[in-house]
């Protein structure tokens, strides 16, 4: 064992990483220059088709005269088409004594075949179709989350056999914990134990995207390198016999692991979890059961986000349901100091929080467990001074308000809206302190340490430790934060009628001038309206003319472009007189009309390949005009560099995120490349910048995926 070790160490160049945390994070793990040796591989010229590379004990078990050999002689049979890393074909051939499965992908510029010994018994497509139909009915039928990782636990561990296999899922802070697990009795358990973020490295998580499954047949094997040494640093992201980290290797040896599975569970093509399998004695899953568990995850991820859109969808109901009831409540007793106790305690069950506090001036009405009057108007004083108009939330409030660590027990969490007007008036939701004792499997904080000179070790023990947490409440959901967004706004609306009703009495003599001044600012904000209109109708009809008489192309793509960005301003110009909030817009359908918009100007053909799913998401108005912007160039560049102009299909997503949106753009064209950096691309930058957000780009299989993440304009810490 030593001296795998010892080569698998060698297969690295570890020597200037350092002993941090973050050295997992920069190992080259996809260019390990060897593979393991239960297989073969072959590297293939793809002008020539000739074998230019190998590894494994080729000479033995496929031909002795390899190298330099015409791939079709070599192996029997012509190469398939396709070999993406998608979709990697797969045929079977003959060696010296045994039979292969050969899996071929791309490795540009190179032609990658792994051989990988035929599995004794064969399940027969039709078993293993009915195997899969049955576990995937089953997963249809559990009850909720944590039954349905309950099952996919019990199930891969039928399928693969292996001792012990863990549903692992990752959470915000990147730790992961294990939600389920089916287990050889005489194996400790893994349950609910949390491991470090540096336990899988940011670029293990990528591969795991990329490559479904990754399996690990003898944690002791003596890697077999690349031959000739020119071809070391070959990118072997995509094959499943690549050679394993020697740190992820003591890993497993530390764990008493022989040999280990990774399925990944993706979902919206993130990385949501793993099922993590791990064996006593060596163990294989041959190709076809590698397929059948890629099959198998893909339904577990469909049946997770059915489960999560579902658990949000109930939560927005009943939070709709008591919103309205307490609105309703609110508008006959009084929405300021006349509120009763009944009243209180309603909203402080509203949103599940352990006390609620009304401060109108320096009056405090609080009910339930909340901190001190002297308290809770110092809180008042301080969010007046740094919040706007959008709900505060937090589930750490000492970090943002030093003064609350005195009464951390009672108010650690903190959901506040201050409606605008005079007097000033707050709405404080306070959560207690939730002291969490946290399961970790070994000491986190000794995840990585520096050993036998410049050799890095993983943490030798993964027995229980406990791990107390303090100073933190359960946090708030966006589905919460949203719900006392709508209360905000239904007490400035009944704030703003009381005070119009009490106008009136006092000033019926002046009642007629009143209307009169009403008229003419809503005839003034129309015709402003009218005339901001008619400006950008006539800026798009002379664009739309300059189009028609150009000649060039290339001035007609842009003018043409200029025309869509111009009818995202005039879109939600219109919605903000449309609407009776002029605040905040649903973002989903404003951008579901703009999508209407650009399917008329592009043409009938584009029709039908625009596919949209927008989740409804309030957001201010200024984002939402920055929002369509993006969406629009997203569009504009797919056409262009996707389909040269020509229709495709081109799918829209607008979904919650945590406490933030998500706008996903994915067409199915040439194949995942970045946008070319024009005057959009540039463009695009700039507007997320503003939105301080992110946006990425990902291969779609074929075609691109742009993700575009941002905050919805709530602040929370």
């Amino acid at each position: 064992m030593g001296d795998a070790k010892s080569k698998l160490t060698k297969a690295y160049d570890l020597s200037n990483l350092g002993g941090d945390l973050t050295v997992c994070d920069r190992e080259p793990i996809h260019i390990p220059g060897s593979i393991q040796p239960h297989g073969l591989l072959l590297v293939v010229d793809r002008q020539t088709m000739r074998v230019v590379a190998g590894a494994g004990d080729l000479e033995t078990r496929l031909a002795v005269n390899w190298l330099g050999s015409d791939l079709e002689t070599l192996i029997g049979k012509a190469a398939p088409p396709g070999g993406s890393a998608h979709a990697p074909a797969v045929i079977e051939v003959e060696g010296r004594g045994e039979k292969f499965d050969a899996v071929f992908h791309q490795s540009a510029p190179h032609l990658v075949v792994e051989l990988e010994p035929v599995a004794d018994i064969r399940r027969s497509a039709s078993a293993v179709l009915a195997y899969l139909d049955h576990a995937g009915t089953g997963f249809g039928r559990a009850c909720d989350l944590g039954a349905l990782c309950d099952q996919a636990a019990t199930v891969f561990r039928d399928l693969t056999g292996f001792d012990r296999v863990m549903i692992y899922r990752f959470l915000e802070d990147e730790t992961g914990t294990v939600v389920a697990e089916a287990r050889d009795p005489a194996l400790g358990s893994f349950l609910n134990h949390h491991f470090p973020a540096s336990d899988i490295p940011k670029q293990a998580r990528a591969l795991y995207v990329r490559h479904h499954v990754r399996v690990i047949p003898d944690v002791g094997y003596d890697p077999a390198p690349l031959r000739p040494a020119g071809f070391a640093g070959l990118d072997l992201s995509d094959a499943s016999l690549r050679s394993v980290s020697p740190i992820h290797i003591r890993y497993l040896q530390n764990m008493g692991v022989c040999a280990s599975a990774s399925i990944s569970i993706v979902k919206d093509g993130m990385l949501w979890g793993l099922v993590a399998c791990h064996h006593r004695t060596p163990r294989n899953l041959a190709v076809d059961m590698r397929a059948a568990c890629g099959v198998l995850a893909g339904g577990l991820a469909r049946q997770i986000r059915a489960r999560e859109e579902a658990e949000i969808y109930r939560e927005r109901l009943r939070l709709r349901a008591a919103e309205d009831a307490i609105v309703a409540r609110l508008a006959r007793e009084g929405m300021d100091s006349e509120l009763s106790l009944s009243s209180l305690s309603e909203l402080q069950r509203m949103l599940g929080a352990d006390g609620f506090a009304l401060v109108q001036g320096r009056d405090v009405r609080p009910t339930g467990s909340c901190p001190d009057a002297a308290a809770i108007l110092a809180i008042a004083v301080w969010l007046q001074a740094q919040s706007g108009p959008d709900p505060v939330a937090t589930d750490r409030l000492s970090r943002l308000h030093a003064p609350a660590e005195a009464y951390r027990e009672t108010a650690s969490g903190l959901l506040s809206v201050t409606p605008p007007g005079q007097p000033p008036i707050a709405y404080l939701w306070f959560r207690a302190e939730r002291v969490e004792v946290i399961k970790w499997a070994g000491d986190p904080h000794k995840a990585i340490v520096q050993a036998e000179g410049e050799i890095l070790n993983p943490r030798a023990s993964f027995a229980a430790w406990s791990e107390t947490v303090r100073g933190a409440a359960r946090p708030w959901t966006l589905g919460e934060i949203e719900a006392a967004g709508r209360l905000r706004d239904a007490v400035v609306k009944e704030r703003q009628s009381r005070r119009l009703q009490a106008l009136n009495r006092e000033l019926t003599a002046t009642l007629a001038e009143k209307e009169g001044l009403l008229r003419q600012k809503d005839y003034l904000v129309k015709e402003v309206n009218h005339r901001v209109q008619n400006s950008l109708q006539l800026v798009s009809a002379f664009l739309s003319m300059q189009s028609r008489a150009s000649k060039d192309p290339a001035v007609v793509s842009e003018l043409d472009e200029a025309q869509r960005r111009l009818t995202a301003v005039a879109l939600v110009h219109r919605r903000l007189h449309q609407d009776d909030n002029v605040e905040l817009i649903d973002l989903g359908r404003y951008l579901e009309e703009l999508c209407e918009d650009m399917r008329r100007s592009m043409g009938s053909e584009w029709s039908d390949h625009l596919k949209v799913d927008l989740a409804p998401i309030l957001v201010p108005a200024d984002r939402a005009v920055s929002t369509g912007l993006i969406l629009t160039e997203l569009i504009i560049n797919a056409r262009k560099y996707a389909y040269d102009g020509e229709p495709g299909r081109i799918s829209i997503v607008l979904e919650p995120y945590r406490s933030s949106f998500r706008l996903i753009v994915a067409d199915e064209g040439r194949g995942m490349q970045a946008p070319e950096m024009g005057f959009g691309t540039r463009m695009i930058r700039a507007i997320v910048e503003r939105l301080d957000g992110n946006i990425s780009y990902d291969s779609n299989g074929p075609g691109l995926r742009a993700i575009l993440t941002a905050a919805v304009g709530v602040a929370h810490a």
